[in-house]
């Protein structure tokens, strides 16, 4: 069975489904439109199409992936099952025979549908306006402090100025007027590569941003593909056939046929313009920063277009679904690329980037920091923050048993590796500066080394309030704020009362942060950079390596330099309190709490 080839065709299936309601009342796109979204997403809710969107002449559709069953159905079993041909295709087809290739003829079938072919009528073509009036489009604003509307689900098409390829990456586009966006391109992503050789070169670099068309290349966008692998090529995999384009007498680049809209543009060598802040995936602000302005001439769209669109923030977000499957489509690829890497992980509720876990062979002493190093060396794997590594098989989603596993095994004085002075996530704000920041590394090997402590019955000093156990060798301190106390963390790990504690995490609040594995994630993960907030009851340089003695204390509090944790404002919340009936008005959506999110 091969992909859906449109927008169309996706929410005609969530329809027969049951996963898509329409709202007929006219909700505005500035902080309402994105708040019903978020208490819809927040109680399991279905995909939503806003009919009426004040200010713009075309509807638009969120919540399309917010949940697991919807990207199942998206995308059915046929992407999974293709990987895991093609990753086991090097053992089944080596040494080439007549008889391997006819059994393997259902996936040499598949990869002659790779690519794109060339259609002369293209529904994204069916109106070309010039000049592109972007205000018409039903951008969301999706947070009170956001510097303005976005496309949040933009599929940004550009290509080498030297002809090395192509790249679709998903950069979110802020609207700053009729012709102009932001592009928000940042370091290592390949249309930031793109947009450096253009202007090494002195030229203008030509952008596509298109919005909706196949599911399998909202997809590719956001897979972590390695930089030589062409995202198209995935697309067309998943979607089963090649993807139609076409091509405008606006723009050198070929266009997604398919699409709802084309923005058609270019950058000009060294145009920058502020960008944001913008309610993020980390579930905080990303703040203003100068990123490349994109000047739209053109706007290509359907005869009757329907925008499609995502709001993020704390987890689960509907990333957060789509993330997780991408993980488990791609991980035969990744223990193909590496060998040692039996399993691997990244955990959503961290924003992904801020936390992995590994299983990887052990077959001598430290062959596991070998596949640390891949693992951190490959791909958008090299912004993880912290990696924790393990040699014994376990099921790397439950992350209570995964740490609890870890910490029953890791000598801190030899198997904690943290590397100052690296590159981070550009969303991810715990570093001395932007871009700028550490990774750490934990391994977890071989037998037990010690019985975790599992209930707490010391007594803290008064400046430190409630204590809970998150998991056995776990312990969630609640203490005083950073602002107040920022060397808590260091008094905390020489007190008595956590010694046995191979982990004590200091937080701002212990019993929201040891409620659930999502809550202690996001709040551990997101708060902390390795190298300013990891501390133990003593440091020593060994080796020209620190040498922790435990316990080891993670600072978790929210720093003042910190951006803002994400709530809604209460004024959209009143609103949306008060038209909850307009807008489902047979009472079969229920209403999600948008200020947690999924978190207890």
């Amino acid at each position: 069975m091969n992909g859906l080839l449109d927008l169309r065709a996706l929410l005609a299936l969530l329809q027969r489904e049951g996963e898509l309601v329409a709202i007929d009342a006219e909700v505005d796109p500035d902080l309402e439109a994105a708040e019903v979204h978020r208490r819809v997403i927040a109680a399991g809710g279905p995909a939503l199409m806003f009919r009426r969107v004040k200010g713009s002449p075309w509807p638009a559709v969120t919540n399309l992936f917010g949940t697991k069953r919807r990207v199942e159905l998206a995308f059915g079993p046929r992407p999974e099952q293709l990987v895991q041909q093609l990753a086991a295709a090097p053992h089944t087809l080596l040494p080439p025979s007549l008889g391997k290739l006819w059994q393997q003829r259902s996936l040499l079938g598949s990869l002659l549908k790779v690519g794109r072919s060339r259609v002369r009528h293209a529904p994204v073509l069916e109106h070309q306006d010039r000049p592109a009036r972007l205000s018409r489009l039903p951008l969301l604003r999706t947070w009170a402090e956001d510097g303005g509307p976005f496309v949040t689900l933009p599929l940004v098409y550009t290509e080498h100025p030297e002809g090395l390829g192509s790249n679709l990456g998903m950069y979110r586009i802020q609207r700053h007027s009729d012709d102009t966006t932001g592009l928000h391109v940042q370091i290592g992503k390949g249309g930031g590569f793109h947009l450096a050789a253009a202007e090494r070169l002195g030229l203008a670099l030509p952008v596509q941003v298109a919005i909706g068309g196949p599911p399998a290349l909202l997809l590719a966008a956001i897979a972590p593909l390695p930089e030589n692998v062409p995202e198209i090529l995935l697309a067309s995999l998943v979607q089963g056939q090649r993807l139609r384009s076409a091509r405008s007498e606006h723009s050198p680049l070929p266009l997604f046929a398919d699409a709802e809209f084309a923005l058609l543009g270019a950058v000009q060598p060294g145009e920058r313009h502020p960008e944001g802040p913008f309610g993020d995936h980390y579930g905080y602000y990303s703040l203003q920063h100068d990123y490349p302005l994109l000047r739209v001439h053109t706007l290509c769209h359907r005869r009757d277009p329907i925008l499609c669109a995502t709001v993020v923030g704390k987890p689960r977000q509907e990333d957060f679904f789509l993330g997780d499957y991408l993980q488990e489509l791609l991980l035969p690829f990744a223990k193909l690329a590496m060998p040692a890497v039996r399993d691997l992980w990244s955990y959503g509720e961290t924003g992904y980037h801020a936390l992995t876990a590994a299983v990887v062979h052990e077959r001598y002493g430290r062959e596991a920091m070998q596949s640390a190093f891949r693992i951190l060396g490959e791909g958008q794997l090299g912004l993880t923050k912290f990696l924790l590594l393990t040699d014994t098989p376990l099921d790397l989603r439950d992350f209570p048993r995964v740490l609890e596993h870890v910490l029953a095994r890791a000598d801190l004085r030899t198997d904690l590796y943290v590397f100052g002075s690296l590159a981070m996530d550009t969303l991810d704000y715990a570093g001395p500066a932007v871009n700028r920041g550490s990774k750490g590394v934990l391994l977890g090997l071989g037998a037990q080394k010690r019985d975790l402590p599992r209930q707490f019955a010391g007594v803290l000093p008064p400046e430190f309030g409630a204590a809970a156990v998150f998991c056995g060798g776990c312990l969630v301190v609640q203490g005083p704020g950073f602002a107040r106390a920022p060397d808590a963390a260091q008094v905390l790990a020489a007190l008595p009362a956590v010694a046995e504690w191979p982990l004590v995490v200091l937080v701002d609040d212990a019993a929201q942060a040891s409620r659930s594995a999502t809550n202690f994630l996001w709040t551990a993960f997101t708060r902390f950079e390795p190298a300013a907030d990891l501390h133990a009851r003593r440091v020593e340089l060994v080796r020209a390596q620190p040498s922790f003695t435990g316990p080891l204390v993670l600072d978790a509090r929210m720093k003042p330099w910190y951006p803002k944790e994400l709530f809604c404002d209460p004024d959209t919340a009143r609103l949306v309190d008060r038209r909850w009936r307009e807008y489902f008005p047979e009472g079969r959506v229920a209403m999600g709490d948008s200020g947690r999110g999924h978190l207890a």
